[in-house]
């Protein structure tokens, strides 16, 4: 455990499988071959880079190979999670075949979204010849969608190493440093603070490179005049923060102003229309309608946000042509933007806990634009 961990309340790992299997009689799944390392972390709190999961009635079998034996048993004993815990550099097809086939189920399933075709191909032709492979989605991700206790403890203290470390470093931006340079000493404060990690790769976008919504450090010197769109987060054991700032170093012109004060409205109005039971393409329509009475509807290049998690991106998505409405205790993000190259961008997010009411956002930086 890390220092940015003591205190917190522990997380319910060890009821995650029990969840799976109902969510796999409901989809008549009788057996589930877990290949995301994400999702087996999320089932057992397993951290290592190697490893396979089957999930059937009679139980887990775990899989890894010679690096990980003393990891897994240490991690999955200390999470509570009841596993067989298997052990192979070479022969892990025939532990996984063996725990599938003394379950005795009438199908497989296999995760969509994590197994290639290729891999899929493997498993029909010499994992499980004869074994129905059935291809299914969302059985972890939607358990992932609700957040315990200990999860949303861990999203909160990520955030708020995230906005201490702004508020430690936010003053260079008025001594010119480079967006490369702001970038390092933004990262090395969260790392400082406490942070196992940066969440992604931070975002630093100043002046004209402000339009470019995914823009990486340059050596382009932040000066006067320049909008500077931060986009960064910390990460807690495993557990990521978002959040974007854009500041304002000196004086800006009448259209960078206005476009600060539209994407700032544009965001209060997306996060007031969070709530448990809304539609995610409301709140992205609530933003956008915003920016699009200013006359700059086209200038929001991006959907409005997403899950926050184990994952910096994960379901639901917050977006137009999404179809996922919002649940209690689910972690989205708000983000609306607008980027004119000519002037720069803004993009201004939190990250908030859907509640019984509305939200709450656990991203408590400031939105005030001068540095």
């Amino acid at each position: 455990m890390s220092s940015a961990t003591e205190g917190l309340v522990p997380m319910d790992v060890a009821g995650r499988a029990d969840r799976l299997r109902a969510a796999m009689a409901r989809a008549e799944v009788p057996a589930l071959l877990v290949t995301s390392l994400t999702s087996i972390r999320y089932l057992t709190g397993f951290t290592g880079s190697a490893a396979l999961l089957v999930v059937t009635d009679a139980g887990l079998t775990f899989v890894t190979d010679g690096r990980y034996g003393q990891q897994a048993e240490a991690q999955l004993g200390a999470a509570g999670v009841g596993a067989t815990i298997e052990v192979a550099s070479a022969g892990q097809r025939e532990l996984v075949a063996g725990a599938v086939g003394a379950a005795r189920p009438g199908a497989l399933g296999l995760e969509a979204e994590a197994v290639t075709w290729a891999a899929q191909r493997t498993y029909a032709e010499s994992w499980f010849p004869g074994l129905e492979l059935v291809p299914t989605t969302g059985l972890v991700a939607e358990l992932r969608l609700v957040k315990d206790d200990g999860e949303i403890a861990r999203l909160e203290r990520a955030a708020a190493i995230a906005d201490a470390a702004l508020a430690e470093v936010r003053h260079r931006l008025a001594e010119r440093p480079t967006e490369v340079e702001f970038g390092l000493e933004l990262d090395a404060a969260m790392r400082r603070l406490g942070a196992d990690d940066v969440s992604f790769e931070t975002i630093v976008a100043s002046g004209p490179n402000g339009a470019l919504p995914h823009h990486r450090p340059s050596d382009r010197t932040i000066v006067e005049g320049d909008l500077v769109v931060l986009d960064f987060g910390a990460l807690v054991d495993g557990y990521h923060s978002d959040m974007t700032r854009t500041v304002a170093v000196g004086d800006i012109s009448p259209t960078q102003q206005r476009m600060w004060d539209v994407v700032r409205a544009s965001q209060a109005a997306g996060v007031a229309a969070v709530d448990a039971g809304v539609e995610a393409r409301a709140v992205d329509a609530a933003c956008r309608e915003v920016i699009a009475e200013a006359g700059w509807e086209d200038a929001f290049l991006h959907g409005t946000g997403h899950g926050v998690g184990l994952d910096i991106h994960e379901d639901p998505r917050v977006a137009k042509t999404s179809a996922a409405t919002l649940v209690e205790r689910c972690v989205v993000t708000v983000e609306p933007g607008v980027y004119l190259p000519e002037h720069g961008g803004v993009r201004i997010e939190d990250t908030v806990v859907v509640t019984d009411g509305g939200c709450r956002p656990i991203t408590l930086t400031p939105k005030n634009a001068a540095v």
